[in-house]
């Protein structure tokens, strides 16, 4: 099985030739520092305790993975030597174990040599029930990690895996070295502070410092494979703030030379472009905006550690009417057009790359205020004297976070109003990026913790396969305390039949089934379901200074995934 382009060539295409070539780099570390602004600023630099942009994007300048996926889709190695295949034999005939081997020579920045006893580490580490990693359906199905020689480790699977690259393939689950680890398996994990703030690593850079919901800053790693590169001596990524002071930092006075996820109304980033300092590129791979419905009670009034937990279903969104009319309510193309421009496209699934995996019949582009509120109707959701539905004494007035944004805070305002018209109250609530998407399980604002009804956020897969994206969705992959609040599940949904066809998918090589079987899990997740409400397929846009050369937009990896080819134009 090879994987081959699948991503849209949609951003590639608006590129300028010399934009999808590594330029000519300086001499190593010549071109000074290089300033970032990630305004959701990273709190660690540890990928598998963190899922989120802000954090997995500067760790990758630092850990590296195995492999990582191209602006096209396929496969390239960054530390193994090749990439695994039937026809190399590194995919095992019946898809029963994937064999990695290491590039020669490769060194940790501390110069001690990188050996497959790291790989099979991190594998074990991730996979530890005590730890609760954020990314484990990476892992799905992996039995052990088995040493064959210093340069080789080979990963087993209980039954065959026919999408298997995905542990160790792309930013999100880099390899930790062992000896720096050893001490951070199962529950002491979290607690690990100096690995998860200053990991060593193979990238082209090493952690410096980092206060985190700061600032982190990276210096060269002597021990990089390549010794022409990187350009920049150090890299300065700050956090805080929100995303139009970014743009206008980049944009318009120049004081950063790159700000990432610029989720702002068009006409104002071109208004900011027009200065000519700066311009601003858009990737566009899996991301799609979306709404999740806590299936769980988030109560104030509940003890602590059974809020948004399984001990207590949701007092009104598991109604499957009720998600309905949520979902009928909104108008997508509204949303698109008024808060994305091109950078956003309306949407009815969270698979949109490859295109294959899409339903094939979107049904929810097509707001219907009426439908909706008949829909509530016939299920006994009455409105009261002030308009607010309600039926056995539960009315249906919600809670809806989402992160400090303008164009998130527009989009909110919108829903509110379309909800209000079907006779939903509805509470808003703002969330700093670096609180809403990080990792403390003390934190009572996290996404994963979920003390609301509502939230909204972007969700993305990092591999052309969908399948392990789809695997965030079975009932063992739910955020409790017992797991520190880990786990991807966030809406809290649990459907046997679902787990049952995710078993169905990782079961299936023929291409055409297993997109047919990705359809079906969709539409039960989103489609007839609704337990989550896909908005938006959205672009990544960041901007960057005309002086910055080499940058590459990649929908399937972080922003900051070719680093040590950028450049500064002289």
């Amino acid at each position: 099985m090879t994987l081959g382009p699948t991503a849209s060539a949609l951003a590639l295409a608006a590129l300028p030739l010399t934009a999808l070539t590594a330029p000519a780099l300086a001499e190593r570390g010549a071109d000074g520092e290089l300033r970032v602004l990630y305004w959701q600023a990273p709190t660690v630099l540890n990928p598998y305790l963190s899922t989120g942009a802000k954090d997995v994007d500067p760790a990758s300048m630092v850990i590296e993975p195995l492999a990582q996926v191209a602006p096209d889709g396929s496969l390239t190695p960054v530390l193994a030597a090749e990439i695994p295949s039937l026809e190399n034999g590194g995919i095992a005939a019946d898809y029963s174990a994937v064999t990695w081997k290491l590039k020669p020579g490769l060194l940790w920045s501390d110069g001690s040599p990188v050996t497959a006893e790291d790989v099979k580490f991190t594998a074990e580490y991730c996979m530890d029930p005590a730890f609760g990693c954020a990314v484990l359906q990476e892992f799905e199905g992996i039995t052990g990690a088995e040493v064959l020689d210093a340069q080789t480790v080979r990963l087993n699977f209980d039954a065959p895996r026919f999408a298997p690259l995905q542990a160790f393939v792309g930013g999100r689950t880099p390899i930790l070295q062992k000896a720096q680890f050893a001490a951070c398996k199962g529950a002491a994990g979290v607690s690990c502070t100096a690995q998860n703030f200053g990991p060593l690593g193979t990238g082209p850079y090493k952690v410096a410092d980092f206060r985190p919901g700061d600032v982190a800053q990276f210096e060269l790693n002597p021990n990089y494979r390549d010794a022409a590169k990187p350009a920049f001596a150090r890299v300065t990524v700050k956090g805080g703030g929100d995303a139009m002071a970014a743009a206008r930092a980049v944009l318009e006075s120049a004081e950063y030379d790159f700000a990432w996820n610029l989720q702002l109304p068009p006409e104002a980033v071109s208004a900011m472009e027009a200065a000519g300092k700066g311009r601003v590129v858009a990737s566009f791979g899996s991301m799609v905006e979306r709404i999740d419905l806590n299936q769980t009670n988030p109560s104030p009034e509940l003890p602590e550690g059974e809020r948004s937990t399984v001990k207590h279903p949701h007092p009104f969104l598991t109604d499957p009417a009720v998600r309905k009319a949520l979902s009928m309510a909104i108008d997508r193309q509204i949303i698109a057009e008024l808060a994305y421009g091109p950078a956003g496209k309306a949407t009815c699934t969270i698979l949109p790359m490859p295109e294959a995996y899409a339903p094939e019949a979107p049904a929810c582009l097509t707001q219907d205020l009426e439908g909706a509120r008949a829909l509530l109707d016939q299920a006994g959701w009455v409105p009261g004297p002030d308009g607010i539905r309600a039926k056995d004494g539960t009315r249906l007035a919600l809670l809806f976070q989402t992160t400090v944004n303008p164009v998130r805070q527009d989009e909110q305002a919108l829903v509110k109003q379309w909800w209000s018209e079907i006779g939903v109250e509805t509470e808003l609530k703002a969330v700093d990026g670096a609180s809403f998407f990080g990792a403390d399980p003390g934190n009572p604002d996290t996404q994963t913790k979920f003390y609301a009804d509502v939230e909204m956020y972007t969700d993305a897969y990092y591999l052309p396969d969908p399948a392990s994206f789809l695997s965030k969705f079975t009932c063992d992959r739910i955020p409790t305390p017992e797991t520190q609040w880990q786990g991807n599940n966030t809406p809290r949904f649990c459907d046997a039949g679902y787990d049952a066809g995710i078993t169905e998918l990782h079961a299936t090589g023929d291409l055409a089934q297993r997109q047919q079987f990705a359809r079906k899990l969709d539409a039960q997740l989103v489609g007839d379901g609704n337990y989550a409400l896909p908005l938006i397929h959205r672009g990544m846009v960041s901007a960057h200074v005309n002086t910055l050369s080499g940058i590459v937009p990649n929908g399937w990896e972080g922003q900051l995934w070719n680093v040590a080819d950028w450049s500064r134009v002289k």
